[in-house]
């Protein structure tokens, strides 16, 4: 290994945070002063290497406690991990969420993406950067989606120090936002989870299965949890073994409500009968998909039902450990889901001796730092193990070698929450709900020209005329998006499509993670794609070249269609065709694969630049 340390020092400051989190250094290998001990052999070298998945965890220490990651800071971090500073930095630059460069402690991060962008969040940045210019104390970064679009538009303000402090404004207004970015303490509570979910308010919240919690128990409470039904579904599982649970999973039609659809059944037993040990378990909880915010609603409403169903999970699976890798732009939720798995812990429902049964299970959180495409389950275990987070190639599959090169089986937080009813009501009952093919109750994300935004809870096969009844379209409906940036365009007389997997797939779209974004004709549709396509150009990893040239490509034909009202954009839309295709083909996974999606299907459905 070919170590290469600059003569840049940590601050006291950057060296604490640092330590706070890895402990002392043992040894001036590590970082310490040398002893006379240090001149004869190095020691801790291979124990150091072993701790290279807490990179990100240190990245994430120095920047909540300065602002920014120092090259002082950085070596540092490096010689207690003994990573090569230039891997280290390769890391570091690749999430949104740090800083290479000095910036101010407090950073507001407007979003740009599309809900925010369609309530107005052009006119929010250029007021708020007009209000905090230099010499304010505060930077102000354009963001993509950071999970509130049902409160559109939106900011998020992080100030370091021990400890970080946060705050969210949303709906945001100039004022607003600039309280949040100067008194971080003094900005207005958040409002509740339940103001996300309308169906709470209304007279149908029986008919809730996956939401039922939300609005009714108190986020904090474990005991109120329980009261309302919480851990029946993990008895159930003790009840059956590892074996009856995956058969009840397997019997109930559930697939992954992630996007792919993969049946959760065979991928736990997968992992489950591999030899190889140890095996774990990874909850996606880095939903990035511009308009998604179910999985912040479930953690920051009801997360006890994400801890529950990760133990069942981790006991399925024969796991012992489990990964919550959660968005870092997510800071309620972080702070309720610490205090569940915490308080769980304390109360025998994780730990060395799960209800008393003898099965080890124990939950782990990971915070992302914003990379869109660690939402891909390989990009995910490459990020928690302290490297970039690239895909890898499959085969072999994630069941067979997966994080830390062991068995995984790894599903997003909907997908986990589905388990506990699939125990309590049973197989046969959960797999009556929907349609055949496309089992349950599923969750929608709307937002958009919409009266009222939020999650609905529908039964598979319910059309997309239904929900957007239930969510009120404003004015003359444009057109639709569905399954967000990665998804496609549907048309007004499109509504009748069934929101069922094989529904969307045979009206030429994709249900994707269940994201519906309505437009109304007040947004104009080609800005609209030019963001998407800028979307998807900072959101690659750049690993593979049909993705990475493309999707430059793609956004720079946009801007030459957007930048020439009125003239022939033929070629420029053949050239995005040709692009499009090459990128569905060759890239490596499905970031590159979808990128082309909602362009191709507002050229082909709504003929967006005729």
């Amino acid at each position: 290994m070919d170590l290469h340390f600059g003569d840049s020092k940590p601050t006291d400051e950057e060296r604490a945070a640092i330590d706070a989190l890895l402990g002392p250094p043992e040894s001036s290998w590590e970082g310490a002063d040398r002893s006379d001990a240090d001149l004869r052999w190095a020691r801790g070298g291979r124990e150091a290497r072993e701790r290279r998945d807490l990179l990100l965890p240190g990245l994430h220490a120095v920047n909540d406690r300065i602002g920014w990651i120092s090259e002082g800071a950085l070596d540092y971090l490096c010689r207690r991990l003994t990573v090569p500073p230039a891997e280290a930095y390769g890391v570091a630059t690749f999430y949104a969420m740090f800083s290479m460069k000095p910036r101010p402690a407090t950073v507001l991060h407007v979003c740009t993406d599309l809900a925010c962008a369609a309530a107005g969040a052009s006119e929010l940045c250029a007021g708020v950067e007009a209000r905090l210019g230099l010499g304010s104390g505060v930077a102000v970064e354009r963001s993509p989606c950071l999970g509130l679009c049902e409160r559109a538009p939106a900011a998020l303000a992080i100030k370091a120090g021990d400890p970080v402090r946060t705050a969210v404004s949303a709906p945001a207004t100039v004022e607003r936002a600039v309280l949040a970015a100067s008194s971080p303490d003094s900005a207005p509570e958040e409002p509740s989870a339940a103001l996300a979910v309308p169906q709470a308010a209304e007279a149908g919240r029986e008919e809730l299965v996956l939401l039922s919690r939300v609005g009714v128990v108190d986020p904090a409470s474990l005991d109120d949890y329980r009261a309302h039904g919480g851990y029946t579904a993990l008895r159930q599982a003790f009840a059956i073994g590892p074996a009856g649970v995956i058969r009840e999973v397997t019997d109930a039609g559930l697939v992954g409500r992630g996007g792919a659809a993969f049946p959760t059944g065979r991928k736990w037993q997968a992992t489950a009968s591999q030899p190889d040990h140890p095996h774990y378990l990874v909850c996606n909880a880095d939903e990035s998909e511009p308009g998604t915010f179910k999985d912040r609603v479930v953690m920051e409403g009801d997360p006890y039902s994400l801890v529950e169903a990760m133990t069942i999970a981790g006991y399925a699976v024969g796991a012992h450990k489990g990964y919550l890798y959660l968005r870092g732009e997510y800071p309620r939720a972080l702070e309720r889901m610490e205090h569940a798995i915490g308080q769980a812990r304390a109360r025998g429902l994780l730990g060395d001796d799960v209800l008393g049964q003898g099965y080890a299970f124990d939950i782990e959180i990971r915070r992302g730092a914003g990379a869109y495409i660690c939402g891909e389950e390989t990009a995910l275990f490459n990020s928690i193990e302290g490297y970039r987070g690239e895909p890898r190639s499959k085969p072999p599959f994630p069941v067979e070698k997966g994080l830390f090169g062991k068995p995984t089986a790894e599903n997003n937080v909907e997908t986990l929450v589905n388990v506990l009813p699939i125990l309590t009501m049973g197989a046969q009952a959960y797999a009556a709900i929907g349609t055949g093919k496309s089992t349950g109750p599923k969750l929608f994300c709307v937002s958009g020209s919409v009266d009222r935004p939020g999650i609905y809870e529908l039964p598979f096969g319910a059309t997309l005329g239904e929900l957007l009844d239930l969510a009120g379209v404003r004015k003359r409906l444009r057109a639709v998006l569905l399954g967000g940036a990665a998804g496609g365009f549907v048309r007004p007389d499109e509504l009748d499509i069934p929101l069922t997997f094989e529904g969307t797939r045979e009206a030429g779209t994709t249900l994707g993670s269940g994201v519906v974004l309505a437009f109304d004709d007040t947004v104009p549709l080609p800005r609209l794609l030019l963001r998407i396509a800028e979307f998807f150009r900072d959101e690659s990893c750049g690993q593979c070249v049909p993705c990475r040239v493309g999707t430059v490509r793609q956004e720079e034909a946009l801007h030459r269609i957007v930048g020439r009202t009125g003239a022939d954009a033929a070629p420029d839309i053949a050239l995005l065709r040709e692009v499009g295709r090459a990128m569905k083909d060759a890239s490596i996974c499905g970031l590159g694969q979808t990128a082309w999606n909602a362009v191709e299907s507002a050229i082909d459905r709504l003929g967006a630049y005729e």
